[in-house]
């Protein structure tokens, strides 16, 4: 009897007879063979069929059986160098479980809006299927590199009475008899968590109404947070680079074949090794002014700035002390440099843009209440904040660190969209 597996593991049964349950990725007839290119969502699998061995109906009935109709294939396994994963199938029997119709995604070219509509089929294709796989390898590594050093996850709500990062891009929703907010991000929660447990993470989704229509911005999106009691600006740059360089090694070593499917550049990615280049944002104004004179000091840095800067170097830089009033309410300043904040952002290469946003937290509770009356924002919704500058405040520093965007840079695309499985942006709500 066939054993039943899966086309990752189809390389333990050379020369011997498995079934495999799956879907028709392709095919093609050569008169006597025909075949058929399976997909089970761990690879893809050449299984050849022997119309004499099969019989004139069925071989038939098979050649005519629509991409994405569902079967099970039981068959002989053997090498075969030149296949995709060094295997192929020699089918001797198919159940058809069912006949798809039409398939809507073809070989022809499509449109974004097209492909974005049908992105539920979408992401069956075996580009849109690598980076995703590849995002499971990110999110795996973070969470392994945390849980590795002593890191607790601590999930913060998605629901929130106020903001995190500026009224401006909140999405308010009716909570019963009041208001609330989707959460821009968790960090004011792991900041209690951090007085809690010391060393803490989230992982989630967070939501921003910013009407952009860039490549790098989505409306809904996931970020791991970590945040650590007794820890400063510098050792806050220390892990945000020991955790990026652990998670692009990981996905170097796991996903060699979807980054091959991708056709990346390993080299770029095998250029990012400890240590990151460290400067501040005077030097970087420096940098953008080369090639925009025009940029005014003490303006934030938008996305084309970002791309300048990232230029000059192989591997992520990390950006500091950012004039504090283009930062949040909740950033330190810098005792030395009053006028600049405790930041750091981190630039990928290749015009990637900010995968990292983080900081050492303001921890004087009369600093803090000062800030919040300046940014003009409800004292009553962080009293609860405040309190942790009442009850045993320490120096403390996290940082977010954004999926998409580091899902972007290692796959090599161009748009975030692709780097989420259904995206949520300022014109699509659908599928």
């Amino acid at each position: 009897m066939a054993v039943k597996t899966t086309i990752q593991e189809v390389g333990k049964y050379q020369d011997k007879e498995v079934t495999l349950s799956g879907w028709i990725y392709n095919k093609t007839n050569k008169g006597k063979l025909l075949f058929l290119m399976l997909r089970d969502g761990t690879g893809l699998i050449q299984a050849v069929m022997f119309r004499p061995e099969i019989g004139e109906e069925l071989f038939d009935e098979f050649t005519a059986l629509p991409q994405e109709s569902a079967v099970q294939v039981t068959g002989k396994i053997v090498e075969d160098k030149r296949a995709k994963g060094g295997y192929e199938m020699q089918a001797k029997s198919v159940e058809v479980v069912h006949v798809a119709e039409e398939y809507p995604i073809t070989p022809k070219e499509h449109g974004i809006e097209f492909l974005m509509d049908h992105r539920h089929l979408w992401l069956r294709s075996s580009k849109q299927h690598a980076i995703i796989r590849i995002r499971h390898q990110i999110i795996q590594s973070c969470r392994q590199f945390f849980d590795q050093n002593g890191f607790t996850l601590v999930d913060a709500p998605i629901f929130t009475p106020a903001a995190c990062e500026g009224t401006t891009t909140l999405f308010e929703t009716d909570y019963f008899d009041s208001k609330a907010y989707l959460t821009q991000s968790g960090q004011l929660y792991m900041e209690a968590a951090a007085m809690a447990f010391g060393k803490v993470y989230c992982f989630g989704p967070t939501f921003r109404a910013e009407k952009s229509k860039t490549r790098r911005h989505l409306t809904e999106f996931w970020m791991i947070e970590p945040e650590v009691a007794f820890c400063d600006l510098d050792q806050d740059m220390d892990l945000a680079e020991d955790m990026v360089a652990f998670v692009v090694q990981s996905v170097l070593e796991n996903r060699h074949n979807e980054l091959e499917t991708l056709e990346r550049d390993i080299s770029k990615l095998e250029a990012i090794k400890k240590p990151f280049p460290r400067i501040k944002y005077d030097q970087a104004v420096e940098l953008i002014k080369e090639s925009n004179p025009d940029f005014l000091y003490g303006d934030d840095f938008g996305a084309p700035d970002e791309t300048i800067i990232s230029e000059h170097y192989d591997r992520p830089v990390m950006v500091t002390h950012y004039p504090a009033e283009v930062k949040a309410f909740y950033m330190k300043k810098d005792p030395n440099e009053p006028h600049k904040a405790l930041c750091v952002d981190m630039l990928a290469p290749e015009g990637y843009g900010e995968i990292i946003g983080g900081g050492q937290r303001e921890d004087d509770l009369n600093i803090l209440l000062q800030k919040i009356k300046e940014h003009q924002l409800p004292k009553e919704a962080f009293r609860w904040y405040l309190d942790l500058r009442r009850y045993g405040s320490v120096p403390h520093a996290g940082f977010g660190l954004g999926i998409e965007r580091t899902v972007s840079w290692l796959c090599g695309i161009h748009h975030v969209r692709e780097a989420i499985p259904f995206p949520r942006t300022l014109l699509r709500l659908y599928p």
